[in-house]
């Protein structure tokens, strides 16, 4: 007989300390968000929490607005340093 596995669960602590070059992020900054390889967005930072571990992003192209944890698995760097970071 099988033991039964724990899986992860929307319950379990998730990581919530943002990468360094996210406290650089500030309102009105051009942005890329990358989703995944070859999947990112162009916007600007609409608002950031204070601990730099959310970040609102009115994406380009009347796409919306969204509010980005850094938990959530993407990353989010300035137009000027997405060219090297994202290549």
């Amino acid at each position: 007989m099988a033991r039964k596995t724990r899986l992860a669960t929307a319950d379990a602590p998730r990581q919530a300390t943002p990468a360094p070059h996210w406290k650089k992020l500030r309102q009105g900054d051009r942005v890329r968000v990358l989703f995944a390889p070859g999947f990112e967005a162009g916007g600007l930072v609409d608002a950031v929490t204070a601990d730099h571990s959310a970040v609102w992003i009115d994406f380009d192209g009347g796409r919306g607005r969204a509010l980005l944890h850094c938990s959530d698995g993407v990353d989010i760097v300035l137009q000027e340093d997405a060219v090297t970071h994202g290549d």
